[in-house]
């Protein structure tokens, strides 16, 4: 009876649930060019994903917690590629399940949240809390440019993050350190995929504001150097209707050569009834020799059926001028041409 209680007592102060998005589109785009493609295609709304996360009460206001998240290809059932030391180039996982989305283990208190493992980047979260699309779908803003921002743009593996407590008066925020995880040679590489990052925000009724940047090192063949990426992003809920906008600016500084992208969106989020409606309109440019720029107008739209199923489309239409080259949904463009993609699908979650 004694072991009995006891186990009564240790399953009362502990969870473990199962959770997971499957999300599949219909996905279409062409170009002025007269390519065009269309497909079967994952995360429209939501990105799929699979995971465990749990939680246990260590007493005295402490608990433990790990959470496991696993991207999925639902269209096509594969599993996601995860980076394994946040340089380019460098080892990944294979196209089995693999916890690229998180994977964390923690520790929580009053005084905040220790987090180890695979996370976001600080400066990820305002990319994807002041878009209307959520950094996912065709409508996803300009401003998340991975090809300057680096392998840390999203995600980092080997992190070290402590985030605030949550009794700050509205005011949060996260640091994070990770590693690259390199032999101290002396060499160029040494500290290839080190970075630090820091996210401080407030939040207090309809408002909502947050300033982010990271510095990632990188080595490769022709190029040393470092990443710097910063964000500034805000919302204020009028309402019948949420307004967003975002600033970034990404500057790699290398040799032989540097370079800077700078990026904007303003965008909304209406709800009309049991949906909601979602307009975005976003730029990303790079002071290149050409100066390469596109822009992007984005209109969707999203049924709720239930708390857990939706059904959604949008569509988007990019711009490129000064030799940007970018097409929508899988089409291919020559330089300077325009791109026009949609989608619909459906969202469950569970």
């Amino acid at each position: 009876m004694a072991i009995l209680a006891a186990a009564g007592v240790a399953s009362a102060q502990s969870s473990v649930t199962l959770f997971g998005v499957v999300d599949v589109a219909y996905a279409h785009g062409s170009t002025s060019g007269g390519s065009s493609k269309s497909q079967l295609k994952t995360d429209g709304y939501n990105s799929s994903r699979l995971g465990f996360r749990g939680t246990e009460d260590l007493g005295g206001g402490m608990s433990a917690s790990f959470w496991l998240e696993a991207g999925m290809n639902a269209d096509n059932g594969s599993g996601s590629l995860t980076s394994l030391n946040n340089q380019t180039g460098g080892t990944t996982g294979g196209g089995g399940l693999t916890f690229n989305r998180r994977s964390t283990v923690s520790l929580a208190s009053g005084l905040g949240e220790l987090r180890l493992g695979r996370d976001y980047t600080p400066q990820f979260w305002n990319q994807t809390v002041f878009d209307p699309f959520g950094t996912n779908g065709v409508g996803t803003t300009q401003t998340l440019n991975s090809s300057l921002g680096g392998n840390t743009a999203v995600r980092a593996s080997n992190s070290v993050g402590y985030f605030l407590p949550g009794n700050l008066g509205g005011f949060y925020g996260q640091f994070q350190h990770y590693l690259g995880e390199n032999n101290k040679t002396g060499a160029a590489t040494e500290k290839d995929g080190n970075g630090s990052a820091i996210r401080l925000g407030f939040a207090n009724g309809p408002i909502n504001v947050a300033l982010a940047t990271s510095s990632t090192k990188f080595a490769e063949t022709a190029t040393t150097g470092k990443i710097r990426s910063t964000n500034i992003g805000g919302s204020y809920d009028f309402g019948v209707a949420q307004a967003m906008a975002l600033v970034t600016r990404d500057k790699v500084s290398s040799t032989p050569t540097s370079v800077t992208g700078k990026g904007a969106l303003i965008g909304a989020l209406v709800p009309m009834g049991a949906g909601q409606i979602r307009v975005a309109y976003s730029t990303y440019k790079t002071d290149a020799a050409t100066t390469p720029k596109s822009k992007k107008w984005a209109l969707g739209y999203v049924h709720n059926l239930s708390k857990r199923t939706a059904l959604y489309t949008t569509i988007a239409r990019v711009t490129n001028s000064g030799g940007a080259a970018q097409a929508l949904n899988g089409a291919v463009t020559a330089a300077n041409n325009r791109s026009t993609g949609y989608d619909f699908g459906i969202k469950h979650s569970f």
